[in-house]
């Protein structure tokens, strides 16, 4: 099953502000939690307790909290990796290694008597997980989870990205990354201009990045990383279906009901005989016509737009397309509705006989 998470930053803010998100959160089903201890400073005790209350909120949702630590932090709390019992204590799922060590530590920290899982930085790119795997750790406490950026323009490309994730995918390492909330104000640093893993979301809406993440069909958790989110944030991402792609469409006004139905309510497809010009969703093809297929604005045909074919075109007729690229229109087909232009890009994810769906 996949998930969705947000970010709390203990010693940041107030904890009673954390707590609240917290709440806040598990109104929308949120189930991970991310967490740093790489960017706190101050008395080690007043740290910890701070950390174990709001940890112990979460957990009491049945949220799985997951904090940000490095070689660094070991030795600030005194920790040995192997003996993560201080951890356990604050009563964190696991750990995250933005850092990590030479590999044998990793396989080491893997077989901890508390079961805690060890999550590991995918955003590299190295031969570091291959590197874990020769020392034969314990796979099942294994994940992966990607990095944000705060500083624009420093974000991760989609080919590394997907490069990245394969990695992971190759050993069955669940995975995940970051998406960013233009209305949350902080970070773990402080410079944030957003906090996303993938440079092209920086400015995007939350619920686009997220289907763009979860269309990659390479992670499984997506985490807002900054804080806090809006509610109408949190109920955007929530509301997004992470097992299949689903577009936000404008429907052209004075189209017939009928193609307003072939929009709207089938479950679509793409052909697997791919075309280079347009994703098909042939199975919407009607045998009699009727009144609702009369030619209708048939004007050219752009990329994003969504078509249906007119009765001129004989036996297409109800066929619904989407533009990938521009076209001339031989008066056969109307053009019925776009997709929203935030979205048009996600196109380049529906792939031979993916299943899609239009909503307006």
């Amino acid at each position: 099953m996949r998930n969705i998470g947000f970010s709390i930053y203990p010693g940041h803010v107030k904890l009673e502000d954390n707590l609240k998100y917290i709440d806040l959160a598990n109104k929308y089903g949120y189930k991970r939690v991310f967490t740093c201890l790489l960017s706190v400073e101050g008395d080690k005790e007043k740290i910890i307790d701070e950390f174990k209350k709001t940890i112990a909120h979460a957990n009491g949702y049945g949220m799985k909290v997951i904090a940000d630590i490095n070689p660094e932090v070991f030795e600030y709390l005194q920790v040995s990796f192997d003996d993560l019992g201080i951890f356990k204590d604050m009563g964190l799922y696991g750990i995250r290694l933005d850092n990590g060590f030479s590999g044998s530590e990793e396989s080491i920290m893997s077989f901890n008597k508390y079961d805690l899982k060890i999550e590991f930085n995918m955003s590299a790119g190295t031969k570091y997980l291959e590197n874990i795997f020769s020392y034969k750790p314990n796979a099942e406490n294994l994940l992966g989870c990607h990095n944000f950026y705060p500083h624009k323009y420093s974000g991760i490309g989609y080919d590394h990205f997907t490069k990245c994730n394969k990695q992971y995918k190759k050993y069955n390492i669940r995975t995940a990354a970051f998406v960013s909330s233009s209305t949350a104000k902080y970070g773990p640093w402080p410079v944030s201009e957003g906090l996303c893993t993938l440079e092209e979301h920086r400015y995007l809406p939350i619920q686009v990045q997220a289907k763009h993440l979860f269309a990659s069909n390479l992670i499984d958790d997506v985490i807002i990383a900054n804080a806090f989110a809006s509610e109408e944030d949190l109920k955007a991402l929530s509301e997004v279906d992470p097992n299949i792609l689903t577009f936000k469409v404008h429907i052209e006004e004075g189209i017939s009901e009928a193609e307003r139905d072939i929009i709207l309510k089938p479950l679509h497809f793409n052909r697997g005989d791919l075309s280079e010009y347009m994703i098909r969703s042939s199975k919407t093809r009607v045998k009699n016509a009727g009144d609702g297929f009369k030619p209708f604005n048939t004007k050219d045909v752009k990329r994003g737009d969504i078509t249906i074919d007119n009765v001129n075109y004989k036996n297409y007729t109800g066929e619904l397309q989407i533009a990938l690229k521009d076209m001339k229109n031989s008066g056969n087909t109307n053009v019925v509705g776009r997709i929203d232009e935030d979205e048009i890009f996600l196109l380049d994810n529906v792939t031979s006989l993916q299943k899609f769906l239009l909503r307006d």
